[in-house]
């Protein structure tokens, strides 16, 4: 199936992959007053209109978002680390921490 985003593919083991067309897209959106107003009000919704003014060091919040991701990510590689290790390895307790973290 053909869409304008991209295309499912079928894969081995009997499953579909979603691959996305290139960007940017062709024809070009068109961010017209109706599409704005969608996003406005999508903004809202998700509370992101307003949550960064509210945040007293929103690059701190986001760092911690990063980190997370990276443990998630290193665990499935098999690592031990867990976000309490990462969060220490910055502090001058890093010399306590699993070798994994190190």
């Amino acid at each position: 199936m053909q869409e304008r985003a991209g295309l499912y593919i079928k894969q081995p083991y009997n499953y579909k992959a979603f691959i996305p067309n290139p960007l940017p897209p062709d024809p070009p959106i068109n961010f017209d007053s109706e599409l704005i107003n969608f996003l406005t009000r999508a903004d809202r919704e998700l509370g992101l209109d307003g949550a960064a003014e509210v945040l007293p060091n929103p690059d701190l919040f986001v760092s911690m978002y990063v980190k997370k991701e990276a443990v998630l990510s290193s665990q499935i590689e098999g690592t031990q680390a867990s976000l309490a290790d990462v969060i220490k390895f910055g502090s001058e307790n890093a010399r306590h921490l699993p070798a994994d973290v190190l």
